[in-house]
């Protein structure tokens, strides 16, 4: 019997596909598609056109919360669960796990080691293994009896203790600096900020902190403790000063007079010194908004007692091999593999076997991560440090690193951040989990990443309404020759992206250089750069070269620094910019927070509606002025939603469900602003479903100059298929960095330097080619533009390359070459010019 059992279940069918059937998440046009199994699968498309639809709102939505549905109802409830995905069947989709395009912002807290989990076995290393201190300090040889929880006796002194667990050595638990809070720096008042303009006197509010943290009439209650207010303050004694910065907390009897009208009051007040008033607001910030406004009183220093470690002075006292906790996580994890290897060979003999359990058990992520390229970082790496790329890595590593069988992966971009010398490793890392018995699906935009898939979905043909079809399936070779294809011809080579017409060697500083020079930071050595005025320059190197420390903290910060009169940052030795006033960061963070900020909000478009809809005969009637027709506030935003368009459901054990408010249908508006039409039949909540290419056409005939405008401007900025009445938060990242430009270029930009952080993020080879316009049109008003770049169709484009490295970490932080992009091709040191070469030679 059990044998026939058993010849019956081999001869079962084991499925080798996803059935996908009516998918119509977002753009998806009732999609129908089978998605093999146990291989890798590549889906392609233009930005917009429905991929992580597919991928993330369709086949991880529906893996994910299957898997859910099989827990108990109890452990649901405490779960964050993903809603049912709008589709009419999918069969045989495995449980699914995601890695995100957009790794979360780490706290204060996270460091390399906590975030890659390292950290936690380097503490359980020290706390089983480590040579302990006794209460009178005499150090204790390693021993058993802390995993056994026995108390240790010291050979000096007899005495007995306990030794610290794993816990006891965290830097946000019990292992603490209590200094520092566990950050590794203080922050501490930097008077010279206090008074940035001497020649002001107090009453001219030449205390800066009184005149944004504190209430205006600090300077009369200065005046009362004996300081001159109406003089320059570069007149005042030494005692007046002194008074102003670190005066006693007195009470004092003030008249006081309101700014507005005639009042008088008579008010007790205690005086604030100029020192207090920022530590005060500091003590008080309970966000990044509250700590933005103290910080720019404010100078970071290494903590003074735990030396930037983190760590409790009882947390730094077992040592491994001389070394404490601190001094480890200070390794590179290239330095650390080598050193944990030999852990084992120092303990004694009944700990060797413990000491390779715990060695074993970091020799996985160490490989994964020096697989993927982050060899050079070290475990006490700040996170918010780190760039998008590599905490991109790092959360691929976690990802992968248990032995899963079965399980459908699906990976959002993960070549965002990724030097060309990296992608091997992370085809690697897919290699794996393949081998293992996985199924990977992945989105992508890099061609060589989706040459390797053993099956290709194209989804297109454009973006938004233009897109949400599959337009090619098959092999890389059947793309390449599908009709619609748009991905076909950079596959195969045949079409490059060249649309620029690059400066010539003699001409390339005809407008003069941004001249920058640094001392050592991080691991980047002492730098002397030239950036060429009005010219698109591509930083460029492996990851962790030192791109981001040139660019965004000593370059951007230096010139914010010089523009508005302030010291430059500590490392900068000399900033030669004349001319340049503002420097603007265009990143791909996501715009707003909220539901409540949409593509009309940000684009200024929506203001002109309102105005336009305000001034109609109907409006007038009925009272409308232009506050009205505001969706968050105004009187005609629906009152069921709060004018958000959706209402969340509370279904107790299932996830929340988030609705169309069945009042607005998602409109927002109530039904009162419906009857007001523009151009006799076009209300404005009806014109807010329209994508921006629509709303251009059927305004076109209208006089709203400044909304065309507008509108005009995110059409060149490729963003034509977005709706006005989309939310900014869910926009990609290469989204959110175009509409962030969209007031930027129509404007005179010769004062000004543009920094854009990786803009390719996200962008298909035709979208790139887009980017690229948006850039010259920038560069044609007078701009000056730097890109932090690993896309080689964005480097073969730029008029001048400075190549960083040649290696990470410490092998880095040096110029290699600079040059055109012909001449860091040609430099046998630069390991990115092998790979421009490439591209040039195509």
């Amino acid at each position: 019997m059990e044998r026939e059992r058993a010849v019956k279940h081999a001869d079962r069918h084991q499925p080798d596909h996803i059935e996908v059937r009516g998918a119509r998440v977002h753009n998806l046009k009732n999609v129908d598609v089978d998605i093999p199994l146990g291989c890798l699968v590549g889906i392609a498309g233009v930005s917009g056109s429905g991929k992580s639809s597919l991928a993330l709102g369709t086949l991880y939505a529906e893996g994910s919360r299957r898997y859910l549905d099989a827990l108990s109802t109890y452990t649901r409830r405490r779960i964050s669960q993903t809603a049912r995905a709008t589709v009419d069947e999918v069969r045989y989709v495995p449980a699914a796990l995601a890695l995100r395009q957009r790794p979360g912002v780490p706290s204060v807290h996270s460091t390399f080691g906590t975030s890659t989990e390292l950290l936690n076995y380097l503490r359980l290393l020290f706390s089983r293994l480590g040579s302990h201190v006794c209460p009178n300090g005499h150090h204790v040889p390693p021993s058993m009896n802390v995993a056994l929880e026995r108390p240790l006796t010291c050979p000096v002194c007899g005495a007995e203790f306990h030794g610290p667990g794993a816990e006891d050595l965290a830097f946000n638990s019990g292992g603490v600096c209590t200094t520092c809070g566990g950050t590794g720096i203080v922050r501490t008042v930097d008077e010279a900020t206090l008074v940035p303009d001497e020649s002001l006197s107090i009453d001219e509010g030449a205390v800066a902190p009184w005149n944004t943290l504190m209430w205006d009439l600090m300077k009369q209650v200065a005046r009362e403790m004996g300081v001159r207010t109406d003089v320059p303050f570069s007149e005042l004694t030494a005692k007046e000063r002194d008074i102003v910065f670190h005066g006693p907390a007195e009470k004092k009897h003030i008249l006081y007079h309101a700014k507005k009208g005639d009042n008088f009051a008579e008010l007790d007040f205690t005086y604030f010194n100029a020192v207090y008033t920022v530590e005060n607001a500091l003590a008080k910030a309970k966000d990044e908004k509250g700590l933005a406004r103290v910080s720019k009183f404010l100078r970071e220093d290494v903590c003074p007692d735990c030396h930037g470690t983190r760590l409790s002075a009882r947390a730094l006292a077992p040592t491994v091999d001389g070394m404490n906790l601190g001094e480890a996580t200070q390794m590179t994890l290239d330095e650390l593999a080598v050193w944990v290897a030999c852990v084992p060979g120092l303990m004694p003999e009944e700990m060797q076997p413990m000491a390779r359990a715990i060695v074993a058990e970091m020799a996985e992520p160490i490989e994964r991560l020096q697989q993927l390229g982050l060899g050079y970082l070290s475990l006490d790496r700040a996170s918010s440090t780190l760039s998008t790329g590599e905490r991109q890595r790092v959360q691929l590593a976690r990802a992968v690193r248990n032995r899963t069988n079965g399980v459908l992966y699906v990976l959002d971009e993960p070549s965002i951040g990724l030097h060309p010398s990296n992608v091997e490793g992370l085809l690697g890392v897919v290699d794996d989990l393949l081998a293992d018995g996985n199924s990977v699906v992945l989105v992508d935009h890099d061609v060589r990443v989706l040459r390797q898939a053993d099956h290709l979905i194209e989804i297109g043909p454009g973006s938004g309404a233009a897109g949400g079809r599959i337009i090619a399936q098959g092999s890389v070779a059947d793309i390449e020759a599908a009709p619609e294809t748009r991905i076909g011809p950079f596959l195969s080579g045949s079409r490059c992206i060249r649309t620029r017409e690059r400066a010539g060697a003699n001409e390339l500083f005809a407008q003069g250089a941004i001249v920058l020079e640094t001392d050592a930071i991080h691991t980047v050595k002492p730098l002397e750069v030239q950036i060429p005025r009005g010219r698109l320059t591509a930083v460029t190197g492996v990851s962790g070269s030192g791109k981001t420390t040139l660019v965004l903290e000593s370059l951007v910060p230096a010139l914010k620094a010089r523009a508005a009169g302030e010291k430059l940052p500590a490392h900068v030795r000399a900033l030669d910019a004349a001319g340049i006033q503002r420097a603007n960061l265009i990143d791909a963070t996501p715009i707003g927070a909220n539901v409540c900020s949409t593509v009309a909000t940000y684009s200024g478009v929506l203001d002109d509606l309102r105005r336009a809809y305000a001034k109609l005969p109907e409006a007038k009637e009925r009272g409308f002025k232009a506050g009205a027709f505001s969706y968050n506030t105004g009187k005609l935003r629906c009152p069921t939603c709060d004018g958000t368009g959706q209402i969340s459901l509370d279904v107790q054990f299932l996830p929340d469900v988030d609705i169309p408010c069945p009042d607005c249908g998602g409109s927002r508006y109530a039904r009162a602003a419906h009857d007001i039409r523009l151009m006799g039949d076009l209300s404005l909540p009806e014109l807010l479903s329209y994508t921006v290419d629509q709303a251009l056409e059927v305004l076109v005939e209208s006089n709203l100059r400044s909304a065309l405008a507008k509108l005009k401007t995110l059409s060149d900025l490729g963003l034509g298929y977005l709706t006005l009445g989309e939310a900014t938060p869910a926009l990609s990242g290469g989204e959110a960095q175009r509409l962030k430009l969209a007031s930027e270029l129509n404007r005179s930009q010769e004062d000004a330097l543009f920094v854009f952080d990786e803009p390719t993020i996200g962008l298909h080879p035709l979208d790139v080619e887009v980017l690229l316009g948006v850039l010259q049109r920038l560069i044609d008003n007078g701009a000056t533009v730097v890109v932090i770049e690993h896309d080689l169709d964005m480097i073969a484009n730029a008029d001048y390359a400075i190549d960083l490295g040649p290696g990470g970490g410490e092998d880095g932080g040096r110029i290699v070459c600079a040059g055109a992009p012909e001449e860091v091709a040609a430099c046998p040191q630069s390991i990115t010019g092998r790979y421009i070469a490439e591209e040039l030679g195509r």
